[in-house]
């Protein structure tokens, strides 16, 4: 290791340490976190079934950097490049369109052996999988409808894509040690004002009961429904909403998806996690970067990514919940995209782990908010970026941007050869 590094680690815990604040501890602890890397971050959101399939549901992705995966074997690739340059063991998120099969299979019929593929590799590389089913980029679902649709053939044949869903996250739950979480999320809804707000929502309920309906083992699949607020071509309506979704799932015991890109530009998922964690029996975040809508940029370390690792810190709600990520930038290097985004939500969860805590909630419950002021803005400038650099090293990745060297290098001897 680097005897700069070391050094400045050793100052920044005598600082750390002088409140409180075990160092060596927290670092023990971060290890544990495991973030969830979205695969169609290297791709655009083509996925390997039907690549021709033009993007719906909402669904843009701007850009053509060149490189992007064309094989499951070159996005795995790209997934080893990343993760290697990211601190920790963590997990993939895979969606039902990235099946790595010969065999020429519609998605509703989609089985664990369509994906055995990725099991392997991710039992190679020590990985976890999540899943999600695809519910967009489908002729079934062309008109905007899937799970509540109206036409009862359309929607059992998402029914049935759901079903089969959870049953490969189950399996990947099983053979990896590691439980898969499977999270639902459909387009559904109108553009304009809609007559009847209630029938679209009571065919959704319906249908999210049939799928749930067969119990599995929650040690290796646990399900999460997601919400949005409005997508391109559903302005008006969104019948899986946000309140729509916090009923069911609290009602039915399944993990709520809080995703920062699909609220009101002025709302903040942070805000919402310790509210929500009083009633529902777990979280999934699906961590992004909204600009004027839901338009899913790399995740950079502001205000709001700082405070949402600050509410599970500090809410005690890294053991309920399940963190990933979720945005697609074609108009940079795509495997920087990952390492930039995953680096920066593990560097928030770190420094709000050393955070004075204690010490901030004894202040405000004594009511000396100029202390809990003070220590708050002080703490703003420790040296917690030394922490973070020997976290870095000791886990054999690059310190600071030493990274980046690496990506272009891999730029020039992969990417830009497809």
């Amino acid at each position: 290791m680097d005897k700069n590094v070391q050094a400045n680690y050793e100052l920044a815990k005598e600082l750390y340490a002088a409140h409180g604040i075990n160092v060596d501890q927290v670092l023990e602890q971060l290890e544990k976190i495991k973030v969830s890397m979205h695969c169609w971050q290297g791709d655009d959101v083509k996925g390997f079934l039907n690549r021709d399939q033009d993007l719906t549901g909402g669904i843009s992705v701007t850009g053509n950097y060149p490189g992007a995966a064309q094989t499951p074997e070159q996005l795995r690739a790209d997934l080893e490049k990343a993760f290697s340059l990211i601190p920790g063991k963590h997990k993939v998120n895979l969606h039902a369109i990235y099946a790595d099969t010969d065999e020429k299979v519609e998605i509703d019929k989609l089985e664990p052996k369509h994906f055995q593929k990725w099991v392997d590799w991710s039992k190679e590389q020590g990985l976890g999988l999540d899943f999600n089913p695809t519910c967009f980029s489908h002729e079934k679902s062309k008109d905007g409808f899937t799970l509540s649709h109206s036409d009862a053939e359309i929607r059992q044949f998402w029914i049935d894509h759901c079903k089969a869903s959870r049953k490969i996250g189950a399996y990947f739950g099983e053979q990896l040690g590691q439980t898969c979480v499977t999270n639902i999320w459909v387009p559904d809804g109108f553009k304009d004002v809609p007559a009847d707000r209630m029938a679209p929502r009571q065919r959704l309920k319906d249908s999210l009961d049939e799928v749930f309906a067969e119990e599995l083992n929650p040690a290796y699949n646990l399900d999460a429904i997601e919400s949005k607020l409005f997508g391109l071509g559903s302005e008006a309506y969104v019948v899986g909403s946000h309140e729509f979704y916090m009923g069911y799932g609290i009602q039915n015991n399944k993990l709520i998806c809080l995703d920062s890109g699909h609220f009101h530009p002025t709302e903040v998922i942070s805000n919402k996690l310790s509210s929500l964690a009083l009633f529902a029996d777990g979280i999934l975040l699906h961590v992004s970067r909204p600009m004027r809508w839901d338009s899913d940029h790399v995740v950079t370390l502001d205000d709001e990514l700082i405070d949402i690792g600050r509410e599970l810190v500090r809410g005690d709600l890294l053991g309920k919940t399940h963190i990933g990520l979720d945005f697609f930038d074609a108009s940079i290097n795509r495997v920087a995209a990952w390492v930039i985004g995953t680096r920066n939500t593990i560097k928030a969860i770190l420094r709000a782990m050393l955070d004075p805590v204690e010490a901030l909630k004894k202040a405000e419950l004594e009511g000396d908010y100029t202390t809990r002021l003070a220590l708050t803005e002080e703490f703003k400038s420790y040296p917690f970026g030394a922490i973070w650099d020997y976290y870095c090293a000791s886990k054999n990745v690059p310190v600071r941007e030493e990274w980046l060297a690496e990506v272009k290098a891999y730029e020039q001897e992969v990417l830009l050869k497809r």
